[in-house]
């Protein structure tokens, strides 16, 4: 019992300092460089990353599942716009989800109806679901906005149109309809 005894005024002193140190600490995460630690707080006057760029970033990754998070974020923050539409869209159309995939590029060619990469990827989702003739139609339409300068809008084209002459048709590279997809005022293409 006195071997207890004679411990407790060390565990008593080494209870106080650190009391004693933690009274000292200011709370939260300090970021010093080179720290592994996240920042302590969220600054309000900074603003988030666009939704639509980590979109297609994921997209481009392989990532669909996370695309059309990010794409629905953007839309959240952003508003339902042609760009947000026709992202979703696609990220639907890589998923498989093509009943959706349509449905939301339909809904985007519908707002804008010049907006190019939403008319080319509504027609891979009608080329996917068979619907050859319409295909080759929504086709046509992109490739006239873009006033032929895509070659993959050129070649989707052309795809539609062997298949309605030859519905047997099967080109090597038929799986790999070009997805269009519109950054920074310019176009990306996305391979399949």
């Amino acid at each position: 019992m006195s071997r207890r005894l004679s411990r407790l005024p060390y565990f008593a002193a080494i209870c106080a300092a650190s009391l004693a140190l933690a009274a000292c600490n200011t709370g939260g995460l300090s970021q010093l460089k080179g720290s592994p630690y996240a920042p302590s707080g969220l600054n309000s006057s900074q603003t988030s990353i666009d939704g639509l760029l980590v979109g297609h970033r994921l997209m481009e990754a392989g990532e669909y599942e996370l695309a059309l998070k990010s794409y629905y974020r953007a839309a959240g923050e952003q508003g339902v716009t042609v760009d947000t539409l026709s992202a979703i869209g696609s990220a639907n159309l890589k998923l498989g989800r093509l009943g959706q995939a349509e449905s939301v590029l339909r809904r985007a060619t519908d707002m804008d109806e010049t907006f190019v990469p939403a008319w080319n990827n509504l027609g891979v989702v009608l080329m996917e679901r068979g619907n050859y003739g319409e295909a080759e139609r929504v086709f046509r339409i992109a490739f006239a906005l873009d006033s032929g300068q895509s070659a993959d809008i050129r070649d989707n084209l052309r795809l539609a149109l062997a298949k309605i002459e030859n519905p047997a048709y099967i080109d090597e590279n038929e799986s790999d309809f070009a997805l269009v997809r519109r950054g920074t005022g310019d176009y990306l293409l996305l391979a399949r």
